[in-house]
């Protein structure tokens, strides 16, 4: 049983790191389209590149809000629920397990 908490510990503890890392980025590509970035910087493509798939989904789903981009916003407070909430659980299924 301890292998299988170990194992759902760990889980949690990769999944919290990489989605703490994704809002880092989602936050820097933020921050960079407020300054009209060059886009054939590898920087700037990268951030695009990870960021893009995710936002362009949450700006479909969105209504428009008079050219304000809420989109990293939402992406940040959907990232914070699931650290919160899906994290949570596995640490909590891990103590369980124990």
């Amino acid at each position: 049983m301890f292998m299988l908490a170990n194992l759902v510990a760990a889980i949690a503890g990769v999944l919290g790191l990489v989605l703490t890392l994704y809002m880092y980025i989602v936050i820097a590509r933020a921050l960079v389209s407020w300054v009209n970035p060059d886009p054939r910087n590898p920087i700037v493509r990268f951030l695009h590149n990870a960021t893009e798939p995710l936002l362009y989904r949450v700006r479909r789903a969105v209504p428009y809000m008079g050219g304000i981009d809420f989109s990293p916003l939402i992406v940040i407070l959907g990232i914070y629920f699931l650290q919160s909430f899906l994290v949570g659980s596995l640490v909590d299924l891990a103590y369980r397990l124990r």
